[in-house]
């Protein structure tokens, strides 16, 4: 839900919420290396008795591929607990069309798959006489793909996109993703997709819930624009992990829909109570740390006689810059505070 500052749980997240709901890369891994101490927060939140979901953007891979590269990394998954955009996509357009029906695929092996789980016919030519289009990022989709798709869109076919993500991080760097790749056919046709099913969107969302019975959710992400909106178009808490995309100065300058219930240093969040941020004089304070804003510009300092900061330390307060900054009419200038905390 919405609010003016990071809320404050007096029993641990794991305790709280039935059901997990992961984004992957930037939260169990980042490109081929996997994130600290993932693994074993998430082994210990399952022994609590918290459900996992993986659920993610890329429509790329199928659920076995995803389960598998998350076995190698220590983290224990079965297909059935991965979802993907595809699959929520695939879903949206049996709604569209006939059972059985043709539907021509911009993209790889994840889309294939889920149409198929559908009752659906892929197909990769326009001629093949379609009843829709999906398109979905897949390494291997180039020009033939999109005039394909940009044919078939033309004909005024259903266009359901698995998602917009301009870009999709590798070791090298942000590369194209499947918003760049849907901007291609847009261009070329002047039409825009009927659907897009994830995140921020809410198919995804709605389609996790479904397979994974999740009754009580929280999502768990490291983006604001996908993980962290999603979950407030679709009325859920969230919980924001500083382990991925976004910075602390992405964070402070987040606006009002784009802001998490919860925040944490990495998934051992899950596993932790969260303390209260409160009202102190002109600012506010959490743990330690007092911030406020004084001619705009963030201002923090730690309570005195105290120990130095850990990272769990630092993470209080950069909750209370959140409240000082997101209480502020204008965005305040943050390079000090943030300096001082050592983030």
């Amino acid at each position: 839900m919405l609010s003016a500052s990071p809320r404050a749980s007096e029993r641990p997240l794991v305790e709280i919420y039935d059901t997990a709901l992961l984004d992957l890369d930037g939260v169990i891994y980042v490109g081929p290396r996997p994130v600290e101490h993932a693994a074993e927060a998430l082994a210990e939140a399952r022994s609590r008795g918290m459900r996992v979901g993986f659920v993610t953007n890329n429509a790329s891979r199928t659920p076995q591929a995803v389960a598998a590269h998350l076995v190698e990394l220590g983290v224990a998954a079965q297909p059935e607990d991965v979802v993907t955009s595809a699959q929520a996509a695939a879903r949206l357009v049996r709604e569209q069309v006939p059972p059985g029906s043709a539907v021509l695929v911009i993209g790889g092996e994840g889309i294939i798959e889920a149409l198929r789980e559908q009752g659906l016919r892929p197909v990769r030519s326009c001629e093949e006489q379609p009843a829709a289009v999906v398109q979905g990022y897949a390494p291997d989709v180039g020009w033939r793909q999109l005039a394909e798709g940009a044919f078939a869109v033309r004909r005024g076919l259903p266009w359901i996109a698995t998602n917009l993500d301009l870009t999709l991080p590798t070791p090298r760097g942000p590369a194209p993703g499947n918003g760049a790749l849907v901007a291609a056919v847009r261009a070329a046709t002047g039409a825009e997709p009927r659907l897009v099913a994830g995140k921020p969107h809410a198919p995804l969302f709605h389609e996790t819930v479904v397979r994974i019975g999740a009754r009580r959710p929280l999502v768990v992400g490291d983006r604001l624009d996908t993980d962290i909106e999603g979950a407030n178009n679709v009325g859920a808490d969230s919980l924001l992990v500083m382990t991925g995309a976004t910075t602390p100065r992405d964070l402070l300058a987040a606006p009002a829909h784009r802001r998490p219930t919860y925040i944490a240093a990495d998934l051992r969040g899950l596993l932790a109570m969260h303390p209260p941020v409160q009202p102190a004089g002109d600012g506010w304070r959490c743990g330690r740390w007092t911030a406020w804003v004084r001619d705009g510009e963030l201002h923090v300092a730690r309570a005195e006689g105290v120990a130095p900061p850990e990272p769990t330390d630092a993470c209080d307060g950069l909750r209370a810059l959140c409240a000082a900054a997101w209480s502020s009419q204008k965005p305040p200038e943050a390079e000090e505070a943030l300096r001082i905390l050592g983030l």
